[in-house]
């Protein structure tokens, strides 16, 4: 295949999510497409803010965030949290609200949910990457399949860029670990 270079600032398909802060009983809601899991035991994730975010600021004051994974029934309210800054606009009422331990607002519309208590802060350029270990996990019963997480069943969504589109979570290919069973060409 012929190969031509592109733009640089070249970005995977990520996980949509919405990060929950609270601060002086103040509730707020971001939209992130910038999220990885970045460990294992004990399970820890991270997410690039944008310094200029009331998220940024707010991760910073807590200590503490959640992460919401909405499905594609939430794809307007969504794409308004990623657009609205919560210096603006009380994005509160937009959703029905939970708390757990580390008293920071989940979304119950959201099929998963995680709190996540902050354990590393790394400052880049313009934005900062916040690694937050995942304290708990919350599934609609309906996301399960058993007792496993279904990513068929949730219904969930990516963000491409630099076409800026939601897109549905693909089909599954084949099993993971698997390659001795797939016929390589």
């Amino acid at each position: 295949m012929d190969k031509i270079q592109i733009n640089n600032n070249f970005s995977l398909p990520m996980p949509v999510v919405m990060v929950g802060t609270k601060v002086d009983d103040k509730v707020n809601f971001m939209t992130v497409g910038w999220i990885t899991r970045v460990n294992n035991a004990p399970p820890m994730l991270g997410i690039g803010i944008s310094k200029a975010h009331l998220t940024n600021e707010n991760i910073r004051k807590n200590g503490a965030f959640s992460v919401n994974f909405p499905n594609s029934k939430l794809v307007a309210q969504t794409d308004h949290c990623g657009i609205v800054s919560g210096h603006k606009e009380d994005k509160s009422k937009i959703f029905d609200l939970f708390y757990g331990s580390l008293d920071v607002p989940m979304i119950k519309e959201c099929p998963v949910t995680l709190e996540c208590q902050l354990v590393e802060t790394v400052e880049l350029p313009t934005n900062t990457f916040f690694i937050g270990e995942i304290k708990s996990a919350w599934a609609d019963k309906a996301a399960l399949d058993g007792n496993k997480f279904s990513f068929d069943l949730s219904d969930l969504f990516i963000l491409t860029m630099p076409d800026n589109q939601y897109r549905a979570i693909a089909k599954p290919l084949a099993k993971a670990w698997n390659s001795a069973n797939i016929k390589l060409s």
